[in-house]
């Protein structure tokens, strides 16, 4: 990639934050023969303390912001720490979930932006063999074309959040039984989510469980269930680089696009209708007249899925010597078989690649993060801190109570392990088909509605009818029954070669005696039996099923719902086995993590669990472990050079053409002289904050996190903020695309941008 001096882009940093206005203090023009440093620490006071700071890592509660106010004064940041402590004020009442991705409003119409990949659903339920958006594209021409996202699909704008801890932790520890403690847990916070949603229709809410269950929150979210996609850009723009550049940089993904989001004309939630008004949201980010520069301060706020920090030196060897090898293991299988099937051509070629983005996703993160826990002293630095609570707990007697739970919490993982390993194999079975696994939801679904509803499971209550029926009727354009039976049929291979005691439960499914060697040839016949005898894909179908009763269902001749009738009570036992474990571990992780606080003084942050988080950093590049140093910035002009003509290295010839003709309007900052791409950060997130808006000290919009750095996969596990880096789409170069290359002129303008090119 091209190189520049560091003292053009520590000089430019400063001009462009002095430009973009601030919260800098007036001061006097530097010396003449000033060195840069001292240009900058003249020219923005707060230069020196961003050049300093290291983020140490923490996706910080909205409620714990305040407790950051020093460090973000020091850093130069214009917006007031306790505006980012409320999810009602701006800016972080235009950041939205996606139900696994994050995005923000960035018009007073409803208009979202998010990540590219996070439209591949979309994008794949309104594609046809002749259309095939998802690699083609969409955009728009007008409101009235603007495409629905699926009937599953949701945006979930947060309104409140309320501590309910106390609701739910009251006199738990009077309760021994642990399933009898689980269930009481379930229980109170359904009832509270009952009390919030009564009588407030297109109001969701949701409980949830932070420092492993020594605190408890209230979410409540409007629910926008029309959601409409407006503009994607081309694959070779959003994904360009596809899996080499996967969990690398330098980088150079256009990965954006954008929805609607619609209500009814009284501005409530409603379905999928023409007569749908776009959503007026609180508030929306805004774009600067300038982007981002070396050096300067940015935060993101998202919805991040699920680390793993608060955890014991024994979880992080576990997941590093069996959860993570297996995982790895299976998800390389299923990329070849991925590949193959993609040659297919047709639907199951659209299809198929869809789902090899996900697993190839999912396959570098994992390896990733095993590499640096194999490759670092990140175990040893884990057992080390371990000991040194350990020690501090013995040390008096009032603090022995947490040694104590962290010795018990230990026995009952190693307990809930060996379960899991005995029972891998029948999960992986369950989990490989899509029909199979809805033939034993409908099957559940069925049973619970004859139970009040305040006694069914979550998720099978009648909150959450609209839901799965917007699954149902989203499936089949998602299903494929090659893919479907590929992983089936592997993940049976896998449980055919334990031995006969570890795989009774492919008696049922394949007509086999216990004691028989199963081969390839039983395999397929079982198959053959089942995919070609049953009815399931179809809508009607299963939407029949969902209404049935369980005498009704009984007499199913389908093949996925006999064979779901025969698993359900073993995927009922199991599920009851692992609820009696968490309600045990829900009496003794509190305990210890409570001592874990105090040993860490109190300035923690809880692993992420998909609720809103905020991090905070410096755009900034690293230096690999080879001595390999990355400057924080990708360009328009890097792509031509990088261009192979062959995927995922195959730009498309509009985007050449414009970048040959090296028209950048307002989207090139001086410094760089040509549009950016990408950036680094020294930001903290994980999978879920995909489509995050990345803002600076003001709130504005200067990037969407889609990606991190290979060097950083570990941080789900332990954060080192000297080499762990997110990677942002610049909006300067989402803006010059939509300008130069597909003509976005209307979505610019209601951007606030008016279009040049």
């Amino acid at each position: 990639m091209a190189r520049m001096t560091i003292r053009v882009l520590l000089v430019s940093s400063v001009v462009l934050s002095a430009a973009c206005g601030g919260s800098l203090a007036a001061t006097t023009a530097p010396e003449p023969n000033a060195t840069p440093a001292q240009v900058a620490a003249t020219l923005d006071p707060h230069t020196e303390a961003r050049t300093r700071f290291q983020n140490p890592g923490g996706m910080w509660m909205p409620r714990q912001m305040p407790e950051h106010a020093d460090t973000l004064a020091s850093l130069g940041v214009a917006l007031p720490a306790a505006s980012l402590s409320d999810p009602t004020q701006a800016p972080l009442s235009a950041v939205v979930s996606l139900g696994g991705c994050t995005a923000s409003f960035v018009s007073p119409e409803g208009l979202v932006v998010t990540n590219h990949h996070c439209v591949q659903g979309a994008l794949q339920l309104n594609s046809t063999p002749e259309n095939n958006l998802v690699e083609n594209g969409f955009l728009a021409a007008s409101r009235d074309k603007e495409l629905p996202a699926g009937p599953a699909q949701r945006i979930y704008v947060a309104q409140k959040i309320s501590d309910v801890t106390a609701a739910v932790r009251h006199e738990l520890e009077a309760i021994t039984d642990g399933l009898q403690r689980f269930n009481e847990i379930e229980k109170r916070q359904k009832d509270l989510v009952a009390a919030c949603e009564k009588d407030r229709p297109g109001i969701k809410c949701q409980v949830s469980s932070f420092f492993k269950g020594s605190e408890f929150q209230l979410t409540e979210y409007l629910e926008i269930r029309d959601v409409r996609l407006v503009y994607a850009p081309h694959r070779r723009i959003g994904n360009y680089g596809g899996e080499i550049d996967n969990w690398a940089w330098p980088r150079h993904s256009g990965d954006y696009s954008f929805y609607r989001a619609y209500v009814g004309k009284d501005g409530l939630p409603a379905d999928h209708a023409p007569e749908n008004v776009p959503f007026h949201p609180r508030s929306h980010l805004t774009i600067p007249a300038q982007g981002v520069a070396p050096g300067d301060f940015v935060f993101v706020a998202g919805y991040p899925g699920a680390t793993h920090r608060i955890q014991t030196a024994a979880e992080m060897t576990h997941a590093a010597t069996w959860m993570h090898p297996r995982y790895i293991e299976k998800a390389h299988k299923k990329m070849a078989l991925l590949a193959e099937l993609e040659k297919q051509g047709g639907e199951t070629a659209i299809k198929a690649g869809v789902t090899r983005q996900g697993v190839q996703n999912g396959l570098e993160k994992y390896q990733g993060i095993l590499d640096g826990l194999k490759n670092s002293d990140m175990l040893q630095s884990k057992q080390a801190e371990e000991q040194a609570f350990s020690e501090w707990a013995a040390a008096e007697k009032t603090r022995e109570q947490y040694l104590a739970a962290l010795s018990a919490v230990r026995s009952k993982l190693a307990e809930v392990w060996a379960a899991d390993a005995k029972d891998e194999a029948f999960h992986d079975v369950v989990a490989s088909s899509q029909l199979l696994s809805q033939a034993i939801f409908i099957a559940r679904w069925v049973e619970e509605q004859q139970k009040p509803d305040a006694q069914r499971k979550p998720g099978y209550q009648q909150r959450d009818e609209s839901r799965v029926l917007g699954t149902q009727k989203s499936f089949a354009k998602r299903f494929d029954r090659n893919v479907d039976r590929a992983f089936l049929r592997y993940m049976l291979q896998r449980a055919a070669a334990l031995p006969a005691a570890d795989r009774a439960f492919l008696v049922p499914m394949l007509g086999a005696q216990r004691s028989t060697t199963l081969d390839d040839a039983q395999i397929d016949k079982a198959l053959d039996q089942l995919y070609q005898n049953s009815t399931l894909e179809q809508e009607a179908v299963r939407l029949t099923l969902l209404k049935s009763t369980p005498k009704a269902l009984a007499r199913s001749k389908d093949p996925f719902i006999k064979l779901a009738l025969q698993l359900t009570p073993t995927v009922k036992q199991l599920e009851q086995r692992d609820e009696r474990y968490m309600g045990e571990l829900a009496s003794l992780s509190p305990t210890y993590v409570q001592g874990l606080l105090m040993f860490k003084g109190g300035m923690m942050a809880p692993d992420a669990n998909s609720t809103l988080r905020i991090s905070y950093g410096t755009v900034r590049g690293y230096q690999n472990a080879k001595g390999v140093t990355y400057e924080p910035f990708t360009t328009a002009t890097q792509i031509p050079g990088k261009n192979t003509g062959e995927s995922p290295f195959d730009a498309p010839k509009k985007l050449l053409e414009a970048i040959a003709k090296k028209e950048w309007g307002p989207y090139a900052p001086a410094a760089l002289g040509v549009v950016p791409v990408d950036f680094l950060a020294d930001l903290d997130i994980t999978g879920g904050n995909s489509g995050s808006p990345v803002m600076n000290g003001k709130g504005e919009l200067v990037g969407l996190a889609f990606d991190g750095n290979y060097e950083g996969l570990a941080s789900d596990v332990v954060f080192r903020g000297e080499n762990t880096r997110t990677i942002a789409c610049d909006i300067r170069y989402v803006l010059w695309v939509m300008d130069a290359v597909d003509g976005a002129d209307a979505l610019l303008r209601e951007l606030g941008v008016e279009p040049v090119l």
